[in-house]
């Protein structure tokens, strides 16, 4: 019976440095051999997801990006959820009257004013991973093209933001500057949800490795949701099954665990 397994990007498949242990490689590698279906499952966009560390070294069957909004199988789009042109402008007027930066996140582009970023060692080294592939917000003005969000937000009146999205936007907070902005109801979980039901591959049939808090719901509605050892604890309170670090050969032992390797 094929089986799918759904990993995570950071933290889970490589670091803070976007290394990707060896032993991750090559069992992912075979996991697809033995005749199972291997995804990326991430809350970055597609437009971040360009390394060739993943999409060539490892190779997978699918991407689900952008917290389940845009779906990748065999190299065709099955699935794409776009932000409106309404929701567009509740969310841009929103940080406007807030002054904080904010990213608009797509499947070709990220856009970003890079001088709210400058500091900002993550963003700035994705501008440079990606080139034309990120865009001010000047220049595109009305034109974006975009599945969801992530707010950096340092002060202001975080209450006051949260009551003015909730009712098109659900708020995935990784701290109490940094969270992610999804259209109301989608996550990586409904687009586990939704490959499966396209592949028809049953619920018990299907596992995931994570270790962040935008995992939880990933974890917890596969069949058996994995924990990577550095995961945090509300992601290992989440997983059916704890396996080692990521540098300690946890996607390789996690895999076997379960007898997919």
């Amino acid at each position: 019976m094929k089986k799918a397994v759904f990993f995570d990007i950071d933290g889970t498949l490589w670091d803070d440095r976007m290394q990707v242990p060896k032993s991750t490689v090559l069992a992912i590698r075979k996991l697809r051999e033995n005749g199972h279906y291997a995804f990326i499952c991430s809350g970055r966009s597609r437009a971040a997801i360009q390394a060739k560390e993943l999409l060539t070294d490892i190779g997978f069957d699918g991407i689900l990006a952008a917290c389940g909004t845009y779906i990748e199988y065999s190299g065709d789009i099955v699935f794409e959820r776009t932000l409106s042109n309404e929701e567009l402008k509740e969310l841009t007027d929103c940080f406007a009257r807030q002054k904080k930066p904010l990213i608009l996140e797509g499947k070709g582009c990220l856009y970003a004013d890079m001088e709210e970023f400058c500091e900002n060692a993550y963003i700035v080294n994705l501008k440079e991973s990606l080139g034309n592939g990120f865009q001010p917000f000047t220049e595109n003005a009305g034109r974006y093209d975009a599945n969801k969000a992530t707010a950096y937000f340092q002060g202001g009146d975080i209450e006051r933001v949260k009551s003015e999205l909730s009712g098109h936007f659900d708020l995935i907070f990784h701290s109490s500057k940094v969270f992610e902005i999804v259209p109301k109801g989608y996550s990586k979980a409904k687009g586990i949800s939704w490959i499966c039901d396209y592949l028809k591959v049953s619920h018990e049939n299907t596992y995931a490795f994570g270790d962040s808090i935008n995992d939880v719901e990933m974890l917890s509605c596969v069949g058996h949701g994995i924990a990577m050892g550095n995961a945090t604890d509300v992601a290992k309170q989440a997983a059916d099954y704890e396996t080692a670090d990521i540098w300690e050969d946890g996607i390789l032992k996690g895999l076997c665990h379960f007898s997919l390797i």
